[in-house]
Parts: structure tokens; C-alpha cells; sequence
């Protein structure tokens, strides 16, 4: 009965140990989602937070002209003209490489060829 109480101790002991690391570890990433979520509000308010007035004073210049009715102008769509601008490069890379790229490269400028003429045919009927 004497070594019951021993054991006890000890393993009351390892315990105490156990359950401090554990609220250490909790409150660290407590703490750390608090300042990510922070980051985060702070990031989102800068970005969008109301214009200032200087701001605002400059817009008026460009906001006078009449605006274009939505579907008589085309989008400008510059990430598609982005990619093609891209992917003639990587075309160009590709023609001009002193290896095949272990037997890929007709292939992948196949497949530029192709995604070219789909992104051209996308911008033709553009609405």
C-alpha cells in the first residue's frame, strides 16, 4: 500500500507537467490566430477603407465624361491578352531550345498553337 501513494505522486506529477505544456500550447495558438486575424482586418481595412478626399477630388475629372452604355464597349479582358502574350513567349522559348524536352516540345507547341487560336476565338465573341 505504501508504493500506491508513490506511484500516485508521480503520476499526478507528470500530469501537472503534461497539462501546462498543453495550456501552453493552446494559449500560443490562441494567440496566434488572434494576430493572423488581425493581419487579416488590418490588410482588408487598408485596402478597403473609404477614399480620402484628396482622393475623391481627383475622381470628379475622370467620372465627368459620359459613361458608355456596358454592352456597346468590349472588356478589355487583359489577363487573356496576358496568357497570349505568355504563351507566344513560351512558343518562342520552346522553338528555339537546344533540346526537345525529352520528346515534349512539338507537342506542347501543339498545344500553344491551340490555346492561341481558343483565346483568340474568345475574344472574337466577346459581348
Amino acid at each position: 500500500m505504501a508504493a500506491s501513494p508513490a506511484i500516485s505522486g508521480a503520476a499526478e506529477k507528470i500530469l501537472n507537467v503534461m497539462e501546462r505544456k498543453m495550456k501552453l500550447k493552446i494559449l500560443s495558438l490562441s494567440g496566434l490566430v488572434i494576430l493572423a486575424l488581425a493581419l487579416c482586418a488590418s490588410v482588408t481595412t487598408t485596402t478597403a477603407s473609404p477614399k480620402s478626399p484628396a482622393a475623391s477630388a481627383a475622381i470628379p475629372a475622370a467620372a465627368a465624361q459620359p459613361a458608355a452604355a456596358p454592352a456597346a464597349q468590349r472588356e478589355a479582358h487583359p489577363e487573356i491578352r496576358e496568357a497570349m502574350e505568355s504563351l507566344r513567349r513560351a512558343k518562342d522559348h520552346l522553338e528555339h531550345a537546344a533540346h526537345d524536352f525529352g520528346g515534349h516540345r512539338v507537342e506542347a507547341i501543339k498545344a500553344i498553337d491551340e490555346s492561341l487560336h481558343q483565346l483568340q476565338d474568345c475574344l472574337k465573341y466577346d459581348k
